[in-house]
């Protein structure tokens, strides 16, 4: 096992080198060069979205621009990002189980968590990359897993959690408003988004940075009724979050902290 760890760090390290040199990398390229299938650079890449912020597509990765800025691993975008899930991960108290969906700001939020005997229940697939924790146990909703998100969807998930209930869900979004809710950009993973905002019998957080604050999307997986916290950062825009203020709790994050 240890072997194996090392293997994948080394990997992904090679990986960060090359984008840190060229700025891009291709899959099928990177895959020949280090001699592993097209799947496992897949797989390094998702993770490296989580941990480094690099900016995944179909094909590869870049070190994109988000906001007008570089994203060289530590943007202002991604400070956000990880603020939003270092707060939402002390909200997780001794004993619970809660729901984190498919939001990369919400599988941030694994490895910080500190209390004790935890259960995830998650339809994330990357969370298979990341470093469990020995204070939390992980279950899956199976499912179809559609990329290159790696969402587990489908009848199979939504049957799965319709048998569990959790203590609290901690769930992203691609935007959220006042009057239309809590969307999503991705039409299969609407459904698994609204049962596990409404099966839930305590507190319901939805982590959403700047760029989501006033956003509609496609499809609508939740209203704001349904909301117990919105968690964002202080630089959401403060009309919106004052229309937010007039219906749920908002709890905003400094990304230095």
């Amino acid at each position: 096992m240890r072997s194996s760890r090392i293997t994948i760090e080394d990997r992904r390290n090679r990986l960060l080198c090359s984008l840190r040199s060229s700025g891009t990398v291709n899959i099928k390229e990177i895959a020949e060069e280090l001699d592993v299938s097209p799947l496992t650079i897949r797989r390094d890449l998702d993770a490296l979205e989580v941990t480094e912020g690099i900016n995944r597509f179909y094909s590869g990765a870049k070190i994109g621009k988000t906001n007008g800025e570089a994203n060289i691993f530590s943007s202002p975008y991604m400070r956000s990002k990880h603020a939003i899930a270092c707060y939402a991960a002390k909200l997780v108290e001794d004993g619970d189980t809660i729901f984190i969906n498919t939001s990369s700001t919400a599988l941030a939020m694994i490895p910080m968590i500190k209390a004790r005997h935890v259960t995830i229940i998650t339809n994330n697939a990357k969370a298979l990359e990341i470093e469990i924790p020995p204070n939390i146990n992980l279950l899956f909703t199976g499912g179809e897993i559609r990329f290159p998100k790696e969402a587990m969807v489908g009848e199979f998930a939504t049957n799965n959690l319709n048998m569990v209930t959790a203590s609290k869900c901690f769930l992203g979004c691609n935007g959220i408003t006042v009057h239309e809710g809590v969307t999503t950009a991705v039409m299969h993973e609407a459904s698994i988004n609204h049962l596990m905002l409404t099966r839930v019998m305590g507190s319901r957080y939805i982590l959403a940075d700047k760029t989501k604050i006033g956003k509609k999307l496609n499809f609508i997986y939740g209203t704001i009724k349904e909301v117990t916290m919105l968690i964002t950062d202080t630089e959401a825009p403060q009309d919106r979050i004052a229309e937010f203020k007039d219906h749920i709790e908002v709890k905003q994050v400094d990304a230095c902290l």
